[in-house]
């Protein structure tokens, strides 16, 4: 421990000033237990001050050592190379994520996450897989993957009110990422008076956020690094009468379109036969891309760059075999009674 008699002119001393050393200039004894010491701070500054026997418990005499000598911290050394290390792990794992999650991924996963979105830097993009695919998988494996790069510091997901437990159990148990459920409970126990601010990892339910005005003002007052959206294509809208007209939850799409860098929609059917409503859902990913009112013949176009779509058919194991069984469709040939054919007619 630093005694009062070890500050001596020319000492370097810890403890005095936060987060700096000082450099004694001079000192002057009142007594036996009170020095008068005179300092100047990593500026240059001079300053007094009165130290007290009592104090000498938080400082430290630094001894400035040769740039060269080995008498540093082994321990501190090896914590920092190691953070390093971490930190440029997936520089050297190109599967980091599923290798530090309890899944394993089939290959239309892992070219989701490793070809199709990680390249996207911005993220805007559509995953329209068949149900049963793993969209869930993906975007845990998505979410894990920026972080571990760094890319990601807040992250929400919105999803349908039924789902929201599931995706916060699934990301907690594969990929160990402590998502939290937005309730009306977060939302009135806010210190800052807006929920959004203080939840990094948040889930929140598609419908709460569309239908309340007061969220909607207060998540507009946020930034987001990625947002999910599963069951997407409820963010719907439609051409009538030449007009648009936008529903709420469209509304609310186009809002965390402009809150995020990474933005990703998921959903099993992202067509609903009508490409005027398709590219106006598409806009929520690309607003320039697909601005203005919809005409047949000019405004079609390839969105291949902004989605992908595999059907059941098209998903394998790693040994190549199917990963559902095979769909065989045909029409079955049947009369109808009398009685059915009066109600049919």
């Amino acid at each position: 421990m630093t005694q009062l008699e070890d500050l001596t002119r020319g000492a370097i001393v810890k403890g005095i000033l936060p987060n700096q050393n000082v450099t004694v200039i001079d000192t002057q004894w009142h007594g036996s237990d009170v020095v008068e010491l005179t300092y100047k701070d990593a500026n240059g500054q001079p300053y007094t001050e009165l130290l007290l026997r009592d104090q000498e418990s938080t400082l430290e005499i630094v001894t400035e050592g040769r740039p060269w000598s080995f008498d540093g911290d082994g321990g501190l050394l090896r914590l920092v190379s190691e953070a390093h290390r971490i930190r440029l792990a997936h520089l050297f794992d190109p599967l980091l994520a599923v290798h530090t999650s309890l899944v394993e991924p089939l290959p239309h996963q892992i070219t989701a996450v490793y070809q199709e979105m990680l390249t996207r830097q911005p993220l805007r993009f559509l995953l329209a897989d068949d149900p049963g695919a793993g969209k869930t998988i993906m975007a845990g494996l998505f979410i894990r993957e920026l972080l571990i790069r760094g890319d990601l510091q807040r992250c929400l997901i919105v999803c349908p009110g039924s789902l929201a437990v599931q995706w916060q159990d699934e990301l907690s148990q594969k990929f160990d990422l402590p998502f939290e459920i937005l309730t009306n409970e977060r939302i009135e126990a806010a210190r800052t008076g807006n929920a959004f601010a203080e939840m990094s990892l948040a889930i929140a339910r598609l419908d709460q956020l569309s239908r309340n005005d007061d969220l909607k003002a207060k998540l507009a007052q946020t930034d987001w690094d990625l947002v999910v959206v599963d069951e997407a294509h409820k963010m719907s809208a439609s051409f009538f009468g030449g007009e648009i007209r936008e529903t709420k939850r469209y509304k609310l799409g186009k809002l965390l379109s402009s809150l995020t860098r990474h933005f990703l929609l998921m959903t099993a059917t992202p067509h609903n036969g009508k490409e005027e409503d398709f590219q106006l859902f598409l806009s929520l990913l690309d607003s320039d891309r697909f601005e203005g009112r919809f005409r047949d013949g000019v405004h079609n176009c390839d969105p291949s760059d902004l989605i992908r779509r595999l059907v059941k058919e098209d998903l394998l194991k790693f040994n190549g075999k199917p990963l559902f069984p095979e769909r065989r469709a045909h029409t079955i040939q049947y009369k109808l009674s009398e009685l059915e054919a009066i109600l049919y007619q």
